[in-house]
């Protein structure tokens, strides 16, 4: 809590935020947040596929309702979703939920081999969520968010089905902008944020449509950056663009973005990683996730 409200966004996407139907626990942490100072008039979360029991054995190991086996990893219905805590007015009303978009009908989809026509029928694309919610802005016009959070592209076996997956979750926004899905196109302006699981440069995964989205025309990315930066060896990447750090494993890795469309003015940008202090220590308690941030001139 004290990274939060040290970090006082306006705007706070969360995940990996176990999700219930009534928002009891996104409730508490808006109530404890303002017992400290920070106020959030307006919250947001539908469920994930986190937990989404499909009745069939998705990771073949011969049992059923294993966190493998649901519509995404989860133990439980829920587990790991994603929230959004506002200053701004949230539109949710009119929010559109593509999560439970199938993943087979992606076009271009890197399906694994051997996925059966049952399967194919039933398997999402989204492992935690895709969604688009508008804010409305102070003079009367809105923008538009679009928010996802993929799974990491390992633990898997020879089938590649999670780097498959994790490519097309990031796929799935290039489809929608070019209008290639029996979808409506967003409309600027927007913000395109999440965790994407995947850095385009260091460990695994197949950077190709996050490295279009980073380069697409009607984006833009910040590349926020850390102030503070210890170096890595053998790392391919800036370091200071790093969002997340895995002692027991890659090491530092940039997985989430922000990425404004293009018309949108960027004033700022950075990554909430202090190496000494309080904030680090909560930090580190906290995730191995660092907080991302932007600031827009908006209307």
């Amino acid at each position: 809590m004290a990274v939060i409200v040290a970090l006082d966004a306006d705007v706070l996407l969360l995940t990996g935020v176990d999700f219930d139907a009534e928002q009891a626990a996104l409730t508490a942490l808006r109530g404890r947040l303002a017992e400290a100072g920070l106020s959030y008039g307006w919250q947001f979360a539908l469920g994930p596929n986190a937990g989404l029991p499909t009745e069939l054995d998705i990771d073949r190991d011969g049992r059923l309702n294993g966190p493998r086996d649901a519509m995404g990893y989860g133990a439980f219905r829920g587990q790991g979703g994603m929230a959004l805590l506002s200053r701004l007015p949230i539109r949710a009303e009119a929010a559109v939920d593509y999560t439970g978009f199938l993943w087979a009908d992606l076009p271009g989809a890197l399906l694994p081999p051997g996925m059966g026509a049952e399967e194919r029928a039933l398997q999402r694309l989204s492992s935690v969520n895709h969604w688009q919610v508008g804010l409305d802005l102070p003079d009367g016009t809105k923008l538009e968010l679009l928010a996802w959070a993929a799974t990491p592209p390992v633990f898997d076996g020879p089938e590649d089905r999670n780097g498959r997956r994790n490519h097309d979750e990031a796929a799935f926004w290039l489809r929608l902008l070019d209008g290639a899905l029996p979808l409506d196109p967003p409309q600027a302006p927007f913000v395109l944020l999440g965790d994407a699981n995947l850095d385009t440069q260091d460990g695994d995964g197949r950077p190709e449509a996050l490295r279009a989205l980073l380069s697409d025309p009607r984006l833009q990315d910040p590349a926020p950056r850390a102030a503070e930066v210890s170096p890595e060896p053998d790392h391919k990447g800036d370091p200071a663009l790093d969002t997340a750090f895995y002692a027991k494993g890659p090491g530092g890795l940039r997985v989430d973005y922000i990425l404004p469309s293009a018309g949108l003015r960027v004033t700022g940008a950075g990554v909430m990683r202090p190496q000494t202090g309080p904030l680090a220590e909560a930090l580190a308690a906290a995730s191995r996730h660092f907080p991302v941030w932007v600031t827009l001139d908006l209307p």
